[in-house]
């Protein structure tokens, strides 16, 4: 008799058209479904709200047969915990969280290293030394971005100011747009975000000189102007892993966090919008940080309050940076609560 086919869940947090986050979370789905056929069945609900809706469409996926379920953002924490401790036969895969069991996993990707080869490029590039940030959530992933960003711009520009807006959602074009807008109003002409949509790449095209980065996914139909590189998330080679790793019986539950180096965080082409000088920089960081020479929380690094947090040389332990709430030294205004 066939073996039966292994059943892989997905939760996606947006719709798989947002162009970021989603987006590349479903291409490493794809990648799943070429690379084992008919040997694996794959499922996903896509708009799916963080919080108690997250834990009803998690149990439907197990109920269903699902063998290996994906939960793809930081809010399915405590669903994924409870609805794995209610299916342990399942196994339960979350990204971007901190709470492990027996039968549950966590991933992610180490985007910071991403953000100080931006903070690198925006620091050299802003002409007015303002540097817009759209925050989602006041979570340490996003919190860490902005410090890296920060730290990277300040070294090459000690001039340089960073502006913070929260807009509370992962993706909503209009607010992600505002978010943008009122950056742009305030001065910046370098735009970051931590948001899945392309509507802030949008806003900066239309207000003419601003630069962007896309964010998770390439975003390359802004570039070479606004948008003059990216972070990309390539989820597919884990996810394949997994998935093998389901079908040889050998999962086990352990935490991964990935960066440019084993090739989950990718950056995206430097146009040459950048300046050559500045675009050799950058890859430069970006292969030190690959190869492991350079970290890029790298002291002297003192607290946003000024009291020491890295000596000279010292670089910060996964721990810090996994549940990081605090801002570096130098950036203005306090993360919400």
């Amino acid at each position: 008799m066939a073996q039966d086919k292994t059943k892989v869940g997905f939760v996606y947090v947006g719709p798989v058209g947002d162009g970021g986050w989603t987006y590349e979370h479903d291409q490493g789905r794809l990648a799943v479904v070429e690379h084992f056929g008919d040997a694996v069945e794959t499922v996903f609900v896509e708009n799916v709200a963080e919080g108690p809706d997250s834990e009803r469409v998690m149990t439907q996926m197990a109920l269903d047969g699902a063998d290996l379920i994906f939960t793809t953002s930081f809010g399915y924490m405590d669903p994924t915990i409870n609805v794995a401790a209610k299916f342990p036969n399942v196994k339960f895969e979350h990204a971007t969280g901190y709470k492990r069991a027996d039968n549950v996993s966590t991933y992610s990707a180490r985007f910071y290293e991403g953000r100080a080869v931006q903070g690198h490029i925006a620091g050299k590039m802003t002409e007015s030394n303002i540097i817009g940030y759209i925050g989602s959530y006041p979570i340490p992933e996003v919190i860490r971005g902005i410090n890296s960003a920060y730290i990277h711009a300040k070294k090459v520009n000690p001039d340089v100011e960073f502006k913070i807006v929260w807009a509370y959602t992962w993706f909503d074009p209009a607010k992600e747009a505002d978010a943008a807008k009122v950056l742009i109003d305030q001065g910046a002409d370098v735009v970051l975000q931590h948001t899945d949509s392309t509507a802030p790449q949008a806003a900066a095209q239309e207000a003419g000189n601003v630069i962007t980065f896309g964010q998770a996914s390439d975003m390359a139909e802004y570039a070479p102007k606004p948008r003059v590189s990216s972070i990309i998330d390539n989820w597919a080679p884990y996810y394949i892993a997994r998935t093998q790793a389901v079908i040889d019986g050998t999962w086990e539950s352990m935490d991964t966090w990935d960066g440019i180096g084993p090739g989950m965080v990718g950056i995206g082409e430097i146009t040459d919008a950048v300046p050559a000088d500045v675009k050799a920089e950058a890859i430069a960081l970006r292969d030190a940080i690959a190869s492991g020479e350079y970290h890029p929380f790298t002291g002297p690094l003192k607290k946003q309050d000024g009291s020491d947090w890295l000596a000279e040389g010292e670089v910060a332990d996964d721990g810090t940076l996994a549940g990081m709430n605090f801002y570096v030294e130098g950036l203005d205004g306090e993360i919400p609560q």
